[in-house]
């Protein structure tokens, strides 16, 4: 740094790990608000037409994990996939703790994980269901219903798989490099 300056250690709630939990907090809000509001809008009511022909909101209830895997497993996934999602949040919350907070990919793709695994266990366990709104279609193929939580998984695991494959190698010379010198 200039003038033998060192960088303030940032304390509070948006230091690292802290403002990547805030993050997932925020993904499980704003899922179980838009949840709670297909719910409202769209259990009994007609689809809402986003784009006509493509995207539509509605309402749907998913008794499985992805893509309804297992929603007619009779019951069991409930707890299965409930077990699953507390035991993997778990790992993640170590994993965001333990990485070194100049790390900003790779902690806000865990974030995003971690919000969405919540945001479905918490309907998984209250509901026994995971409620989905929005619909992706085309003619006659229908991309399966998906909600706010599903999509920051998505996006957290495209964000992991990139870092993987483009950015890994990166990092491991850098710390590399930092350690000789």
């Amino acid at each position: 740094m200039p003038n033998g300056l060192k960088p303030k250690p940032s304390f509070g709630l948006f230091a690292a790990p802290w403002r990547w939990y805030l993050l997932s907090l925020v993904v499980i809000v704003i899922d179980i608000a838009t949840k709670v509001w297909a719910v409202d809008r769209f259990m009994y009511g007609p689809p809402l037409q986003i784009v006509p022909g493509f995207l539509q909101f509605t309402y749907a209830e998913n008794y499985g994990a992805a893509f309804s895997f297992l929603a007619d497993a009779g019951g069991w996934q409930r707890w299965f996939f409930g077990a699953v999602a507390v035991i993997f949040s778990a790992v993640v919350i170590v994993w965001i703790k333990k990485l070194p907070a100049a790390k900003r990919w790779e902690p806000m793709a865990l974030a995003l994980i971690l919000g969405g695994a919540l945001g479905n266990l918490w309907d998984r366990m209250l509901l026994g269901y995971v409620r989905d709104f929005i619909s992706v279609y085309y003619g006659d193929w229908h991309f399966p219903v998906f909600n706010v939580a599903d999509m920051a998984i998505s996006v957290g695991a495209a964000m992991l798989l990139i870092e993987l494959l483009f950015f890994k190698e990166k990092d491991e010379e850098s710390n590399k490099g930092g350690a000789e010198a």
